[in-house]
């Protein structure tokens, strides 16, 4: 299904598209110098927003849950990605050990971690999930939807190796965000583990990676010949902030007013009618908690104690004192009448698929990635990366090639992200 999208499609976007579908052949190449200098992350996932005068990536996850989501027809496309990835990492891997979140009442989370697994075997792989919960004390068979079931093992550290039962892994597979922290267990493991585990939530920051966004949209923006803000959110950051003591508003409302002033000036030189917002939220974990939409400094005095309890914990009861303040990107898409927002999958540096977040609760200037959502898989024609250039740029594939661009360079920057980690880090 392809969306509706209700603005009109005569301004910067298709404009936009137009310029990508006519510089395909020197994107494509940037691209490819791109990857011969830096390692893509071994999977990602992008959430992007569409506007009708921005497109542009708002969260970037590296531990995406959802591959359940993803056309089944495109997953030849995965298990591909998944063989070029493994033999950059590992090439002698045989055996993998995959990781989950520790939800095992989510089924629809188990569901992503089923489609994972699959994946993995496809790709010629024997497979095994283990669990990090310490109540898992023996091998423990869980019931999916559709008469699917995993089967979830307890760990084992054998020295500087993490095993199961009768399963010595040549590598490890986190989708695990270890938003909790590192577990010992983890630590100085002789085998590979992908992604590393300072690319969790409790070393990593969205600041830092839009930093990086920041300076690749730019370079993007010079050589396709367009205005980086198109495809660029403006952001700041806030590191002291209580939101239930109340401690560090001032220099949030300080950095709330300075950015609304940036966005309206690129308004009223784009002749945008709408009214800028912004978009607050944890600057480091995932799950849409501790988000919040703002229009003014003076939100942020009206909040009352469930809001602000609301953004002081998210994921595994952490406490947020860091807030990034990125600006809010509307997003006119919709399905069935519903408010959507595309987000990209991809492994390698190789786009796979995607599907849109489709939310009947919530507005066009809200976070989707919330309670009651639900996911309706996009139509990648071929893969986001044939677009037909005989066709309008808003055609159904040109316009996901258009996706697949802008989450291809959200994904760069995660790349320039870990490797920079990689030297605070020691790795």
């Amino acid at each position: 299904m392809v969306p509706h999208l209700t603005t009109a499609l005569s301004g910067p976007l298709q404009l936009l598209e137009q310029e990508i579908l006519g510089a395909m052949p020197t994107i494509e190449h940037w691209f490819r110098q791109q990857w011969q200098n830096h390692s893509a992350p071994f999977y990602t996932s992008v959430d992007l927003r569409n506007s009708g005068f921005k497109l542009a990536p708002v969260d970037t996850n590296l531990f995406p849950g959802g591959f359940n989501n993803l056309r089944p027809e495109f997953e030849p496309l995965c298990v591909q990605a998944v063989m070029t990835a493994v033999e950059k990492i590992c090439p002698d891997t045989r055996q993998f050990l995959l990781i989950p979140e520790n939800h095992t009442r989510n089924a629809f989370y188990l569901q992503n971690v089923a489609a994972l697994k699959s994946i993995l075997q496809r790709a010629g792989f024997a497979v095994r999930i283990g669990s990090l919960l310490p109540e898992i004390t023996a091998p423990t068979p869980l019931e999916l939807p559709g008469g699917q079931h995993l089967v979830l093992e307890p760990v084992r550290r054998q020295g500087n190796r993490l095993t199961l039962e009768d399963f010595d892994p040549c590598a490890i597979l986190l989708n695990n965000d270890l938003s909790g922290g590192i577990p010992a267990v983890l630590q100085g493991l002789a085998q590979p583990v992908v992604p590393p585990l300072y690319a969790g939530w409790s070393t990593r920051r969205k600041s830092r990676h839009f930093a990086a966004y920041d300076g690749v949209a730019k370079s993007f923006a010079a050589l396709v010949g367009i205005d980086p803000w198109w495809i660029n959110p403006y952001f700041s950051r806030c590191g002291q902030v209580d939101f239930s003591d109340r401690q560090g508003l001032d220099c949030l409302s300080e950095q709330v007013e300075t950015l609304l002033g940036k966005i309206r000036a690129k308004y009223a030189e784009n002749n945008i009618r709408d009214e800028p917002f912004l978009i607050i939220k944890a600057d480091a974990g995932t799950y849409g908690m501790g988000i919040m939409t703002v229009k003014s400094a003076d939100d942020l005095q009206r909040l009352n104690r469930k809001q602000r309890n609301k953004m002081s914990v998210i994921k595994e009861g952490q406490t947020v004192r860091e807030v990034l303040i990125q600006e809010g990107v509307y997003t006119y898409e919709s399905v069935e009448s519903a408010v959507a927002e595309p987000v990209v999958y991809m492994i390698d540096h190789y786009v796979v698929g995607g599907f849109y977040r489709v939310h009947t609760e919530r507005g066009i200037n809200e976070n989707l990635n919330a309670p009651g959502a639900h996911f309706v898989p996009l139509a990648f024609e071929i893969t986001a990366i044939a677009p037909d250039q005989n066709q309008a740029p808003d055609a159904t594939p040109n316009r996901f090639y258009t996706y697949g661009v802008v989450a291809r360079l959200a994904m760069l920057a995660a790349s320039l992200e870990l490797e920079e980690m990689a030297l605070t880090q020691g790795d």
